[in-house]
Parts: structure tokens; sequence; C-alpha cells
């Protein structure tokens, strides 16, 4: 994919739906009593794992356009699957099925691209062995092999790491458990498991305690189909939020934006960089709170002086947006340093050195720490970008690729399609609106 710079962006764009909540949306609905309508399901490649996996445990989905109707089989329904279950590169879909397989009666092996071959799946293990399941890793990483156990043992777990898809994980394993699971979480993640559970009739207790938050489910809870709409994704926003908010005389409109609070970092970011971003329409749909967001190109006058470091429990609630806030700290005066993100470097390639090194083929200085990267100010120009295979990578170095001086090529741009296969297209037609 060849890149050349832009002289704005304009016009409203509409984005596909959320990633993380369609994930949850279709596992839940699969779990349920009855037939859910699930609208604006997100397109990428990595929903459509999840829906193939269903499938595959005998839950009947279908799917017109960006509509699916899926048939719940209730919370212990699930069929053996005749065959691995193929993740594609959806570390989200091997995390939380594995709660849910971990209740079912039968064996269950989860398996996935290369990438996702490679990452750590030691730490939904533990909690799932805790609770009486059997779990086989090869070295800590997939194939996940489960033997469900029905029911299994409820447990009070306390997060070792900061992460949505563990908490989530030993949740919706909570479901099938004999008592009250709890999970603590001394860092807060996001929360769409939570939102989803109360969508369908779970009862979702939390509570603040001296070591974190205390999110427990019981397992005596059952799912209540009910239609649901799913909003745009925000991670999906930010990359044009960034290209619009360099890029003088830009002025977009992105509607339908999911606002839930464990995602929105990435706005408060943004406008304590200067970035001019206004959030118009809230209302809430199906649990989330959704609105439009107006973004224009200039520099507006910075709200906070010390924002140049982006680090601490902030970093947990924006970690998927990290390469795009990269790119942006190429713009900002003093540039940018980012820490406590170490996670970065065991996502779907290692995304700190991916960052690094493609900021330095643009010209960029860069120091890269063991957690995070610092960033100079500096004028982009283009260069030949490799993406690694990593959706985020490619989708952030096209946006570098406006703001750079000449043409840019993004070596493996169709790994965007994980997680946004439309995304060159509506990129194209905004720079053209």
């Amino acid at each position: 994919m060849i890149i050349r710079p832009a002289r704005s962006l304009r016009g409203k764009i509409r984005l596909p739906g959320d990633k993380s909540i369609s994930h949850r949306a279709a596992m839940l609905a699969a779990a349920a009593n009855s037939e859910t309508r699930i609208e604006n399901f997100g397109s990428s490649a990595d929903c459509a794992s999840t829906v193939s996996c269903l499938q595959a445990l005998g839950v009947e989905i279908n799917r017109s356009g960006s509509t699916l109707t899926v048939k719940g089989l209730g919370k212990t329904g699930f069929r053996k699957a005749a065959e691995p279950l193929d993740c594609g590169n959806s570390g989200t879909t091997m995390r939380l099925l594995s709660g849910f397989l971990a209740g079912q009666r039968f064996e269950s092996v989860l398996t996935g691209d290369e990438s996702l071959m490679k990452r750590p799946m030691r730490r939904i293990a533990d909690p799932l062995e805790q609770m009486g399941c059997s779990v086989g890793l090869e070295d800590g990483h997939p194939p996940v092999m489960i033997s469900g156990r029905n029911p299994l043992k409820a447990i009070h777990y306390r997060l070792p790491v900061a992460s949505a898809q563990i908490k989530s994980c030993v949740l919706l394993a909570g479901l099938n458990a004999d008592g009250t699971t709890s999970v603590i979480e001394p860092t807060p993640t996001r929360d769409h498991t939570e939102r989803m559970l109360r969508w369908f009739g779970v009862e979702v207790k939390e509570e603040n305690t001296d070591v974190g938050k205390r999110i427990s489910v019981s397992g005596s809870s059952r799912l209540d189909a009910r239609d649901l709409v799913v909003p745009s994704d925000i991670s999906a926003a930010a990359f044009f939020l960034v290209a619009a908010a360099c890029i003088p005389n830009s002025e977009i409109e992105i509607e339908n934006v999911g606002l839930n609070p464990s995602r929105t970092a990435i706005i408060d970011v943004l406008r304590n960089l200067e970035a001019h971003i206004q959030v118009l329409d809230s209302i809430e749909t199906s649990n989330e709170p959704v609105g439009t967001l107006r973004v224009r190109g200039g520099k507006g006058t910075r709200s906070n002086r010390n924002s140049n470091l982006i680090s601490g429990a902030t970093i947990a609630n924006l970690i998927d947006e990290i390469p795009i806030l990269a790119v942006f700290g190429t713009q900002v005066p003093g540039g940018l340093e980012i820490r406590d993100a170490a996670e970065l470097r065991h996502k779907e390639t290692d995304r700190i050195a991916a960052v690094a090194e493609n900021l330095r083929r643009m010209g960029v200085s860069v120091e890269e720490f063991p957690d995070g990267l610092r960033i100079d100010e500096s004028r982009l120009h283009g260069a030949t970008i490799d993406s690694f295979g990593d959706h985020r990578i490619a989708m952030a170095f096209a946006v570098a690729g406006l703001l750079a001086d000449g043409e840019t090529e993004i070596v493996g741009a169709e790994s965007a399609a994980v997680s946004f296969p439309e995304f060159f297209e509506v990129l194209a037609a905004a720079v053209s609106g």
C-alpha cells in the first residue's frame, strides 16, 4: 500500500462495530437461553474467528451484512468440536472462549496463526486450573488444551497484571462454577464484559477494596437472550482522530463511537496534547455510552503541561492506541514518552520494537525502553514500513504516511483486516472528502 501526504481530512465517518464488544456479544449470546440479534457486529477477521469457533461448538449463527443472529444453547449447551478451534490472530477469542470451555464437560483444543501461537497463555491457565480445569500448554503458549469440568470451583482471584482478557476469562468461567467467583483488579481495565453480562441479565457485583476493585458473578446465573447494538470501535477511531488533529484544515465527525469510560483515555490524552476534539450527541446503547466525535486540525491550548509523559494506570486503558499515539508524539512539541507499557511486547508482534524501528525509518530519533519509548518531535519522511503482520502497526504508519514528506510504502498492509478490513477505503474517502 502506497500512502502519499494529505492536505486535509473532511467529512462524516462511520466505523465498524467495536471489536472487543463484538467478541463478548457473540459469546454471551451463544450461552443465552434463546435467540439474540446483534446489530453492527464487528467486520474484523478477529470477530470472524469468534463466530467460526462458536459455530464449531454447535451454535447456529446467521449473518446478514453487519447483523448477526445467534441461537443460544445455554451456559452448558456447547458441543465438542470435531477439530481444534482456530482462533486465527485473535487473543481475545482464545482467552475468553477458554473461560466458557473450562465449564463444559468435554475436551477442547484452541489454536491459531503463527503470531497467536507465540502469545502467553499461562496467565489464563493458572486461574482456570485453580477452578479445577486441566489446561495444557506448550511452554506457556498455544495450543491450549482444556479438559472441561462442571461445575468448576469458585475462586477469588487477584489479577497479576492489568488485563481485561484475563478478568473476563475468569468471570466467564465463574458462570459455571459452584458458588461466587470474584476477580480483584488492582488497576481498572475495560469493563465491556461486566456491562454485557448485565445486559444479558447476569447480576455482577462490584466493590472497592484496599487492594483494588472486586468483581463477582454467581455460578447460578442465567443468561437471557436480548437484542443489542454494538457501538463503533474507539480504537479504530483513534487513527482518524490523530490524522485529522495533525493535518491543518481538517474536520471530521465520527458517528456512533463507543465512549466507555474505560476506553476514552485516548481522547483525554489527545486533548492534553492540544488536539481539538469534541464529544456530541451522547446517549447509551445496550449498556454502553456512545456519541459523535468531532475533531479539527491545528493545535489548541494544552490543558496539562506535564502530558508529554504517558504512564501509570492510564496505559491499561489505551494499550491498543499506543502505536498511533507514538506517531502523534512526533508532532508534539517536546516529543512524547510512553512508559509502563511492557505488555506491548506480547501483542501480535513486539509493538515497542516495531514502532521504534518504523519511526527510525521515517527519520525520528527514538529511545527504546523495556516498557516503552521516548519519541522526539520530528519531521517525518516517507519510507518503506514493515507492518510485521500487525494490524495496528499497519494502520498507525498509514497515518504517519499522511503526515510525511514523500511516499510511504506499507509492507503487509493487508494485516489491517484483522481488526478493520475497510480501513484504507475509509481513510481514502476522508482524504478525498
